[in-house]
């Protein structure tokens, strides 16, 4: 694929999905820190119906410090994998207490020192609340997209994230993080892909084979 195709996919993808936004829902740096951990192999839309509850009982950081474990594992038991989810966030809610001023940090290497945030998290975390578009979420959606359009042959998440960022122009990567979780919601979908509805088929390697 050309390089100067990649402006097209955005303005393409941008054209086709005009309310991408982010779809966890959040009013503080830290409760999107803690709805991204939520969201680990778990839908938003489960995480948003789990969530109002927990801010309502833990509205601070402190609060989630030294809430309960087994309190907080029931709160978030509907989005799975709670016993982990919820020792992360106890943890994570400590180091941001003692080592950052209670104040949600704003660098990678910062928030990936943080239990439960790896550089996926991370990059959700510096482009919601910060505005920083340092890379790319590469999650199921865009790991999908990414491999059936031929942008990468990669497998691991930070591999294909590094070709992607090679292909697409680093203004363009704050859209990319939402319109590729858009795109796989909505036509590229894992069992049963609607190629035929695809505003970016033209650019796409699966497609063409077909």
């Amino acid at each position: 694929m050309r390089k100067n195709d990649a402006i097209a996919i955005v303005n393409s993808l941008k054209e086709a999905y005009p309310e991408a936004t982010c779809s966890l829902d959040f009013s503080t740096p830290f409760q999107l820190v803690v709805a991204v951990m939520l969201s680990a192999q778990c839908t938003d839309e489960r995480v948003n119906k789990t969530t109002p509850s927990l801010f309502k009982r833990c509205p601070t950081i402190q609060d989630f410090a030294d809430i309960d474990i087994q309190e907080l594992e029931n709160l978030i038991h509907p989005c799975g994998f709670y016993k982990n989810k919820a020792k992360n966030i106890k943890l994570c809610a400590k180091q941001i207490l003692d080592k950052f001023h209670g104040e949600v940090p704003h660098t990678m290497e910062e928030l990936t020192s943080l239990a439960g945030v790896g550089r996926k998290s991370a990059n959700v975390i510096l482009l919601e609340v910060f505005g920083i578009a340092e890379g790319i979420a590469v999650d199921t959606h865009a790991k999908r997209i990414s491999n059936l359009m031929g942008l990468s042959s990669q497998k691991e998440p930070e591999k294909i994230e590094q070709d992607l960022i090679r292909f697409f122009p680093k203004d363009t990567l704050k859209d990319i993080n939402h319109l590729f979780v858009w795109h796989g919601r909505n036509t590229c979908i894992a069992r049963n892909p609607k190629c035929d509805n695809c505003s970016i088929k033209q650019y796409c390697a699966y497609y063409q084979k077909k």
